[in-house]
């Protein structure tokens, strides 16, 4: 064997090997692909299936709403705030603080009120807001205070 068939050989070989990597790598990607795919779906199947006696709680609710029922209307809407609060906090989500000042990392400053609490704290909550761990799924929607209102002595 001359040294350029030996050559053309071992480019042949080193080809070969970066070609099967290159397909290799390509299937892992697909195969990982599909695997984050199905992880998502059976994630999302659990709580679904978590979710569906709250909305049979909610069905009978909406069910004494029709028949007049108010006591057992209330009761069933205070059942199915109880029954999906606990679901969601089971399920790592938490209520994000509104007490003292607006932090613009988990608050939505919606209006800026005069007020006689301190500047920049949060005076009232329009829509609360959620958390994943450090993770913001809502901010909380908040109004804050703003200086009172200077005052002219007249």
């Amino acid at each position: 064997m001359t040294d350029e068939t030996r050559h053309d050989t071992d480019e042949a070989q080193v080809d070969d090997r970066y070609l099967r990597l290159a397909a290799d790598f390509d299937n892992y990607k697909k195969r990982a692909a599909r695997e984050r795919e199905e992880i998502a779906t059976f994630a999302n199947e659990r709580l679904v299936k978590e979710l569906l006696p709250i909305l049979d709680d909610l069905e009978r609710a909406l069910v004494a709403a029709s028949e007049h029922e108010e006591a057992r209307l209330e009761e069933g809407v205070r059942l199915v705030h109880r029954s999906l609060a606990t679901l969601l906090e089971r399920n790592g989500v938490k209520e994000i603080s509104t007490d003292g000042a607006f932090d613009p990392h988990v608050h939505e400053a919606l209006l800026a009120q005069p007020s006689e609490e301190a500047e920049g704290s949060v005076i009232d909550v329009v829509q609360k807001g959620y958390a994943i761990g450090d993770r913001v799924v809502r901010p909380a929607r908040v109004v804050i205070a703003a200086a009172p209102p200077e005052r002219t002595d007249g």
